[in-house]
């Protein structure tokens, strides 16, 4: 077995040399190319291109990657060089639809046209209202329409004349109201009775009088007849007369608008919605009169006059979706994917106490503003709107978006007349971001989501630690510098950036590619100097950065050391003990991951119940911790129990520990423990041991091997560092390590210690000062050896377990008998 060395402090944290930079500070570092393409993420950009050069359905993305990669980010660098070479998509505008106004008319326009059109509709309809004005005001229409209400006039006073005639030849008179409504006074002895005068009369005289006024009605009915058709000739004289106007001023001003609109762009329907404009203009010639306030005709049209209010929004145009001030195509990125916002709506408005709506209050979403190009969508976002995601989703399978209305109305319920608009066909890609287990959850739970979304663009987290991509890393550093504003960084500064590259991923051999994380410390480091008055950002100041940054963020991790050195959680660091070795293991409180060292402790006696794992039984103990328990029991089979049964009643847990346990990187201190308290052999309490083991003795690489090493230090610090201490990690773990300056400084000193180990058995040395031993050819182990004291020990505990009531019953039978 080779004895276990000490770690240098060089190999306890990657550390670059700023010497090897070429430049003096950011301002010379080139900064990355302006194409969007991100060298770190192969694998995502060929996704990503591929994406971009297949155009039929189903081909969007699903970008997988973590909170911190700045997905985002990555996506719009990528997309605006090439969104800028596409071809602007064309408007979108609703018309109504005067044939069916349940089913407004979508209007495809090239990009900027759709405005025009609407301007041109607005300016259209005031120039009709004003020159209809100014017609109807101008003599010769005034001299045709006194022409013709003369003649009516005329025709009506004949008329009046004979029915009073016929009335005074009856002994009555003929009135006649304002409103056009007759009234007969009856005559006695030649003068004209007042109604008080009639009801003062006789009742046979006043039966007299009213079957007179009756038999005179019903033989005034033919001149009344006479005097109604005067009227509806009149009226449609007077309607033809002003449509007649109407077509010369429609032939004058809406004419050239459509012959212009037609010739600038060819668009599928506008040759028939001018047509049915038309049309419907000169239908409601009455509207635009008594709007503009112009004269109406002399007799009243109740029923005219309340239509007046609501037809003039029928010659609005609804500008669904503006694509005038684009340069290329859109790219929508949608923070709050409602059903609504994304997906488009039909507002309501109240009229009259009811909810009425019209094709004016059609709302795009974000599905329709992407159109012909890009949307993006956070896939945490949208699943916490399930309408949203299924209409998306239908939407896409369809290749059709439909503004769909009064979804969230109950079939129950009692539903509001609405509208249906034409459907608008789909042209978009649709980039959802998230992360690898919503991918995984999505592909598994829904069908459809594997056909839709068929392209996975997945980040790496982590690229290879090489000069290559040091100057590439470089680079980008020097790029968020250039968008932030930042003062400039030197060579010190861009170094300690690099080695925060590995600290972030903890690995030497790689950097973090979540620069994000990096971007929030520059600019902290920054303020930093700024406030201090530097020129330039150093590398110390942005350690200071960092250590205020951890600062800010680890009272939890003080809370805890202070119990440390009350003694309120029982870690000792020196000294030794039995059956109890220290673990380590990494706690989470928000964003700040911490270690802190925990007792672990095991008990060992005669029975048959084998080794209890109590947080397994306290219902504490995760899966995965479970099974490093049945591998320590593997172990034990393995190399004790070749020629004998292990017989005994052992129990292995965490002291002080209130919360679950889950992981196997305590399974080597656990199983240290085991073997001191079989073999009575105490362990030094100045060294924590972190790693898995196997049921062979290897020991396995673990995570958060540097906050573990950092947090048994700290607790080491603070009681007082003897030289003595230190900490047992997998060898594989090595490379992991990007330690802090004060335990490099500790190191460097040998007042602290890291020592790496590929077997349990260089564990155990370390441990117990004893050589673990090798199994020999009788069976037997090594003498003097720790696995030899195990197995004598597992020998006495199952011969006192098999003989311990033969003993019992010879006491007794020898009591019994005297002797």
């Amino acid at each position: 077995m080779p004895i276990p060395v000490t770690l240098p402090a060089s190999r306890l944290h990657a550390t670059f040399d700023p010497g090897r930079i070429p430049w003096e500070d950011s301002r010379a570092v080139p900064l990355p190319r302006n194409n969007g393409v991100n060298s770190f993420q192969p694998r995502a950009m060929q996704a990503l291109n591929l994406a971009l050069q297949i155009s039929a359905a189903g081909y969007n993305v699903y970008l997988s990657g973590e909170a911190d990669m700045g997905r985002s980010h990555l996506l719009l660098s990528w997309l605006r060089p090439r969104a800028r070479k596409s071809a602007t998509p064309p408007d979108l505008v609703y018309v109504h639809n005067f044939k069916d106004p349940d089913r407004p008319v979508l209007l495809i326009f090239p990009a900027g046209q759709g405005k025009k059109f609407r301007q041109s509709l607005r300016e259209l309809i005031e120039n009709i209202q004003k020159e209809l004005t100014r017609r109807f005001e101008a003599t010769t229409y005034v001299r045709q329409h006194t022409k013709l209400l003369n003649q009516f006039q005329n025709v009506r006073m004949g008329l009046l004349h004979k029915m009073n005639s016929v009335a005074v030849h009856k002994g009555f008179t003929l009135d006649m109201d304002d409103n056009g409504a007759l009234t007969l006074h009856p005559l006695v002895d030649g003068k004209r009775l007042s109604e008080e005068e009639f009801d003062r009369l006789d009742n046979t005289v006043r039966l007299n009088l009213k079957r007179r006024g009756d038999s005179l009605v019903q033989s005034m009915a033919g001149f009344m007849r006479r005097m109604n058709k005067a009227l509806e000739s009149f009226h449609d004289n007077e309607r033809g007369l002003e449509q007649q106007v109407m077509t010369q001023v429609l032939a004058a001003l809406l004419t050239p608008v459509r012959d212009h609109m037609l010739k600038i762009c060819f668009v599928t329907g506008l040759g028939e919605y001018f047509a049915a404009l038309h049309e419907d203009i000169l239908k409601n010639t009455e509207a635009f009169l008594a709007r503009d306030g112009a004269q109406a005709s002399s007799v009243g049209d109740a029923h005219a006059a309340g239509m007046q209010e609501n037809i003039f929004y029928r010659y609005e145009a609804n500008l669904f979706v503006d694509n005038s001030e684009l340069a290329g195509v859109p790219i929508v990125v949608e923070d709050h994917p409602t059903a609504v916002n994304l997906l488009g709506c039909v507002e309501r408005e109240s009229e009259m106490g009811a909810l009425v709506t019209n094709f004016t209050l059609i709302k795009a979403g974000s599905l329709h503003r992407a159109n012909g190009g890009f949307l993006l969508l956070h896939v945490e976002n949208i699943l916490q709107h399930l309408a949203a995601w299924e209409g998306l989703l239908r939407a896409l399978h369809a290749n059709t978006a439909r503004i769909e209305d009064m979804d969230e109305i109950p079939e129950s319920a009692t539903r509001p007349k609405g509208i249906t608009p034409d459907p608008l066909p789909l042209n978009l890609k649709v980039l959802l971001i998230g992360g690898e287990e919503m991918y995984e959850t999505l592909l598994v739970n829904d069908d459809r989501f594997s056909k839709l979304f068929r392209i996975k663009a997945h980040l790496a987290d982590a690229a290879e630690r090489n000069a290559k991509n040091i100057r590439l890393y470089l680079k980008y550093i020097a790029g968020i510098i250039s968008e932030t504003g930042l003062c400039p960084f030197d060579r010190s500064a861009l170094a300690w950036l690099i080695d925060l590259g590995s600290h972030l991923c903890e690995d030497q051999r790689r950097l973090s590619l979540k620069f994000p994380l990096l971007r929030e410390v520059m600019i902290e480091a920054a303020a930093i100097a700024a406030l201090r008055g530097f020129a330039l950002v150093s590398a110390a100041v942005l350690e200071e950065a960092y250590a205020g940054r951890t600062w800010r963020a680890n009272l939890v991790e003080e809370i805890f050391m202070e119990e440390y050195d009350r003694e309120l959680i029982k870690v000792r660091t020196s000294g030794s003990a039995v059956g109890q070795v220290n673990g380590l293991s990494v706690t989470w409180h928000g964003d700040f991951e911490f270690g802190l060292p925990h007792r672990i402790s095991c008990t060992v006696g005669v029975g048959h119940e084998g080794i209890i794992d109590l947080e397994r039984e306290a219902e504490l103990g995760g899966p995965i911790h479970t099974k490093a328990m049945m591998i320590l029991k593997s172990y034990l089979t393995n190399l004790f129990a070749q020629n004998k049964p292990l017989i005994l009643s052992g129990s292995l847990y965490f002291e002080q520990s209130y919360a679950g346990i889950e992981g196997d990187s305590a399974s080597g201190a656990e199983l240290a423990a085991l073997l001191s308290a079989l073999a009575d052999v105490p362990v030094r309490l100045d060294l924590a041991f972190t790693g898995a083991v196997s049921h062979s003795g290897q020991i396995l690489p673990v995570g958060g091997v540097t906050r573990k090493i950092e947090g048994f230090y700290k607790v080491c610090a603070r009681h007082g560092l003897t030289g003595s201490q230190g900490v047992i990690i997998p060898a594989d773990n090595v490379d992991h390590l990007m330690l802090a300056p004060d335990v490099l400084d500790a190191v460097e000193q040998r007042r602290f210690a890291i020592w790496p180990v590929r077997r349990i058995e260089e564990a155990l040395f370390l441990l117990t000062g004893l050589s673990a031993g090798q199994r020999r050819k009788n069976g037997g182990f090594t003498p003097g050896s720790l696995y030899e004291l195990v197995d004598k020990r597992l020998e006495r505990l199952g011969a006192a377990a098999q003989n311990a009531f033969k003993r019992v019953r010879r006491a007794e039978q020898r009591a019994g008998t005297g002797i």
